[in-house]
């Protein structure tokens, strides 16, 4: 599992934009990585458009954002078009970003156990070092929270 100081693992997921990316793409810029569980559910889709209405902000502090969950391609493309996201969603369908990141999880719900992708946050530096994690994020205030972080800490 990955930890702040070290450099982000580099594992190519497939994006929104239909191109193969990776973390090391990313160099020169900083990079918020937010992990969600699944694309047009009520937490994911507030998280989203909290990132969506800052977008310019993150820009404005040259930050990229990127949405990482297991839903593929097609799931990502009807999310992105139901609520405008400017950003690159990532299809993480073999939850290989979410592994290296520590963020595939055991779960439970309503007395179910099954594995997903916990809620999580990453701030990477533009030589692609992990300088802030959040776990276990509560979405009210977090766009907020990690937009500061960066103002504060990465200009």
């Amino acid at each position: 599992m990955v930890e702040v100081g070290q450099v982000a693992p580099d594992v190519s997921c497939e994006a929104s934009n239909g191109k193969e990316v990776k973390l090391s793409d990313y160099r020169g810029k900083n990079v918020v990585l937010y992990f969600y569980p699944k694309d047009m559910t009520p937490g994911c889709t507030t998280q989203a458009c909290d990132f969506r209405d800052q977008h310019q902000n993150f820009e404005d502090v040259n930050a990229v954002i990127l949405g990482v969950s297991p839903d593929p391609l097609d799931r990502h493309d009807k999310f992105i078009e139901k609520h405008g996201l400017p950003f690159l969603l990532l299809a993480d369908v073999e939850n290989e970003l979410a592994e290296a990141f520590g963020v595939w999880k055991l779960k439970k719900n309503f007395g179910k156990e099954y594995m997903g992708i916990e809620r999580s946050t990453f701030i990477l530096d533009q030589d692609g070092k992990i300088v802030k994690e959040w776990r276990k994020v509560k979405v009210k205030d977090h766009v907020n929270e990690a937009l500061q972080y960066i103002k504060e800490n990465l200009q």
